[in-house]
């Protein structure tokens, strides 16, 4: 399963109407963290297929739901369940941590 890339538009739909757990990755093409972060979601998406979804929202592509959700630094990865916000953290991590994220709010 590849990454799924949301904006404000379809946000509602796909991250809230969800019926997996929603991992939204708030990045941007010039931060550095995020895009180190960038093949550890991928190698997420194929680990957790079918268990979640692993989404990435472009901040400069779209800043509502940003602010919405109280992103101050990026990345930040949101954890969703149920349309309902469950957990964040912030900044790059190492696919250990970054794995052990996920399975904890699945």
């Amino acid at each position: 399963m590849s990454i799924l890339h949301v904006t404000d538009d379809n946000f509602d739909a796909d991250i809230l109407k969800s019926d997996k757990p929603v991992f939204v990755d708030f990045w941007a093409s010039w931060c550095g963290p995020c895009r180190m972060l960038a093949p550890k979601l991928e190698k997420a998406a194929e680990t957790f297929e079918g268990r979640a979804v692993i989404a990435k929202y472009d901040v400069d592509a779209s800043s509502e739901r940003a602010a919405e959700f109280g992103v101050r630094g990026i990345p930040t990865i949101i954890a969703f369940k149920n349309g309902q916000v469950v957990d964040q953290r912030t900044g790059a991590c190492d696919q250990a941590t970054l794995d052990a994220f996920i399975e904890k709010n699945l």
